[in-house]
């Protein structure tokens, strides 16, 4: 079994901790109408993390919580704590029993804790799924909700079986590949745009890195050229650098400052971060704490146990001293009888004899003297050294738990001095970090100008050396050359150089090892992409793959598991009604849906949606729809078909609350042996006022409730239950 027992504290009217211990495969809760009993049922589905208040019978979280009767106060809180036997490690988990944990507050806020750990809902439910189990799954049936299978549509009712057969799991993986299909078309239109945006410059840079083989011709015409313009561009070159250094002196010089600034902030950070340390060192002195508290606890359940004994043997002197007090109980030796006995056998009178038995009697009346008691005493005096021993070693331990918390509130107070200065740090460097932004922009544009006039400089100096080569030594004669003073003829001279400058570098002559390189970059980023695509269409592929497989896996496990609960569902429908037959059946009906579509408005998708519906033929009667049908055979025919599905694919435990609550006393019997058959598979706990469903229990609960509204229990073990429940 694997639901060893449910505690409730303050949940609805269990004002007080009343805990259900489920030791039989079979547990009945009964009471009278309003006494609590479905409590019980909605505590379950609270703990396993049901969400819907309404389904709890509420409407706000306070609703779950004590409200207060008579004498009794209103709780605060409301807790269900379930405890499960995890020896299989059915739960994945490597501990042999596992506590799951709900709390309410009065604030509607919840907490969930799992053997005593905090943790998140999400964690609860990714737990139970391991074990198939839900809030609001088909294993707990509350008053009602027997008939709601057959109430349902084709289409709920076949999502209420495949949630039993245990494949939404498959439906949530096939969606979230869905999902990912989705994105990796997406990836591949991105990519795909990113090759169309690419395409042009690439044959750009193609036709250029040919030109540079034709380009060599232009070379002489540049070098001509140049040869006038080179004197007054160097005299340009030679003022810009003087000017461009006089400016840039003011700038460095601040950013030299808040560079400094700038350090001593950055220490003050990198001193925040070695800080962090201290938080390890917290976590150390949390777990040292734990031990510390542990050990305390230790000590003082060694202590109880010593004060235990020496009451034992307080006791057992007590009880000595009265026997030995006791003149009807006074033990008196052998030896000491043999002794006056030989003492008076030498006497002549009567009076005599009778005069040495009083005072021998007397002597003894009021001796005390037992070993008993002096062992006593020796256990009392060693237990009393060993109480006082542990007394000083708890006392060690509270001092040093006491300690332990004096260092971590310390420590945390560090921390939180720490983070202060670091965020006056982080303060100060943004602030020097916007001023040398704006200073570095300044300083950027001079660089620029820099670059360009070094550009610029070594462009002349290129130039100069390759006219050299072009034309000889004469070309070193530049300064001699006629060099106009206006401006105009200047920038004519520059002008027309730059369309030179311009053909030779569309030639492919100027910037080739760029022009080749960039061309080369831009050829693996072409191949990359090309390679990505590759991809992303291998993935398509293989995701395609995995729904195919999936929706086949799905419908393969959904066909056999139909065809096993048809087979269940039938049996027990038969063994209800004495004969008949009842089966489930798979409907496809044909719709259409509204699609987008990129060249055609308002387009519709036909689409087959799936369903079951339920064929009953009852024996005696011409009888095939469930319309037909009274309340009570909806009552057997929902019960055959819950208990058909559960044979299935048996949850570890199941609650039926008062699901046979329509049945007569004939059917009840019927319900009784399919309780047992089901017990076999999985743990039943029976909400329910009939006394037929009682006797099948191993163990009985009993619900009361007092005139103070507050729901009590009482258990009576399986003999005594059979007793009643005949």
């Amino acid at each position: 079994m694997y639901l060893k027992s449910i505690q409730l504290s303050g949940f609805k009217s269990f004002a007080k901790q009343s805990v259900l211990e489920f030791t039989s495969s079979i547990s009945a809760i009964v009471g009278p109408n309003g006494s609590g009993k479905s409590n019980v049922a909605e505590a379950f589905r609270f703990v396993l993390g049901e969400q819907s208040i309404k389904s709890l019978r509420g409407k706000r979280g306070e609703d779950l919580i004590f409200n207060g009767a008579g004498s009794e106060a209103r709780g605060n809180r409301a807790s269900v704590k379930v405890v499960f036997d995890n020896s299989d490690r059915v739960f994945g988990i490597d501990f042999p029993e596992v506590s799951i944990e709900r709390v309410v507050h009065r604030d509607g806020a919840n907490e969930y804790l799992i053997n005593g750990s905090p943790v998140r809902l999400k964690d609860v439910l990714e737990l139970l799924a391991r074990a198939h189990i839900g809030a609001s799954g088909h294993h707990i049936i509350s008053q009602g909700e027997a008939d709601k299978i057959l109430n349902a549509s084709v289409k709920e009712r076949k999502s209420i079986i495949e949630d039993a057969l245990g494949l939404k799991i498959f439906q949530y993986k096939r969606i979230e590949s869905e999902r990912k299909l989705k994105k990796t078309f997406e990836n591949i239109a991105q990519v795909e745009s990113l090759r169309k945006e690419i395409a042009p410059h690439l044959k750009f840079l193609k036709k250029q890195a040919e030109k540079i083989e034709k380009a060599e011709s232009l070379r002489e015409e540049l070098v001509l050229s140049a040869k006038s313009y080179f004197k007054i561009e160097e005299q340009y070159i030679s003022s810009s650098k003087s000017a461009i250094a006089e400016e840039k002196k003011p700038i460095e010089a601040s950013l030299k400052n808040l560079a400094e600034e700038l350090a001593k902030a950055k220490k003050i950070l990198e001193d925040s971060a070695k800080g962090k340390d201290k938080n390890f060192q917290v976590l150390d002195l949390e777990s040292e704490i734990a031990g510390a508290r542990v050990h305390k606890d230790g000590l003082s359940r060694e202590l109880g146990k010593i004060e235990g004994s020496l009451s034992a043997e307080e006791r057992i002197i007590r009880k000595e001293q009265e026997l030995q007090t006791s003149e009807e109980h006074k033990m008196i030796r052998l030896r000491e009888v043999e002794d006056v006995l030989a003492e008076v056998s030498i006497f002549t009178t009567i009076d005599s004899i009778i005069k040495r038995l009083k005072d021998f009697i007397k002597e003894r009346k009021h001796s005390a003297d037992s070993s008993v008691i002096v062992n006593a005493e020796k256990e009392i005096e060693k237990l009393k050294k060993d109480k006082e021993k542990t007394e000083k070693s708890l006392a060690e331990a509270g001092a040093k738990e006491k300690s332990l918390h004096a260092q971590y509130e310390k420590l945390k107070k560090e921390i939180e001095q720490d983070k202060d200065s670091s965020r006056d740090a982080e303060k100060a460097v943004f602030r020097i970090m916007s001023e040398e932004q704006g200073l570095m922009s300044s300083l950027n544009l001079l660089k620029v100008r820099e670059a360009t006039l070094a550009s610029e400089d070594e462009a002349f100096k290129r130039e100069l050396g390759e006219v050299g080569q072009l034309v000889g030594s004469d070309i070193l004669k530049f300064k001699e050359a006629h060099a106009p003073a206006d401006k105009q003829s200047r920038d004519e001279m520059r002008h027309h150089l730059e369309r030179l400058k311009i053909r030779f570098e569309e030639s492919g002559i100027s910037g080739a090892g760029d022009v080749l390189k960039e061309f080369k970059d831009v050829t693996e980023r072409d191949e990359f992409l090309a390679k990505e695509l590759l991809d992303l269409d291998t993935s398509a592929a293989s995701l395609k793959d995995l729904i195919k497989d999936l929706e086949t896996r799905l419908a393969t496990e959904f066909s056999t598991g139909l065809e096993k609960i048809n087979k269940e569902f039938g049996e027990l429908f038969t063994m209800m009604f004495g004969g008949g037959d009842a089966h489930l059946t798979l409907t496809r009906e044909k719709k259409t849906k509204d699609i987008e579509d990129e060249d055609i408005e308002n387009a519709e998708e036909e689409v087959v949606e799936e369903g079951l519906d339920i064929s009953v033929n009852l024996p005696r009667k011409k009888i095939r729809g469930l319309l037909m049908l009274s309340g009570g055979e909806r009552a057997l025919t929902s019960i055959a078909l819950l208990f058909a599905i559960s044979r299935v694919n048996p949850p570890p435990f199941i609650i039926l609350d008062e699901t046979d609550a329509a049945l007569d006393e004939a059917n009840s019997k019927k319900y009784g042996d399919m309780a047992v058959r089901l017990a076999k598979h999985s743990q039943l706990i029976l909400i329910t006022h009939n006394r037929e469903t009682m006797s099948r229990a191993g163990i009985i609960y009993g619900v009361t409730m007092s005139s103070t509204g507050i729901s009590k229990l009482l258990s009576i073990e399986f003999d005594q239950a059979v007793e009643v429940a005949k």
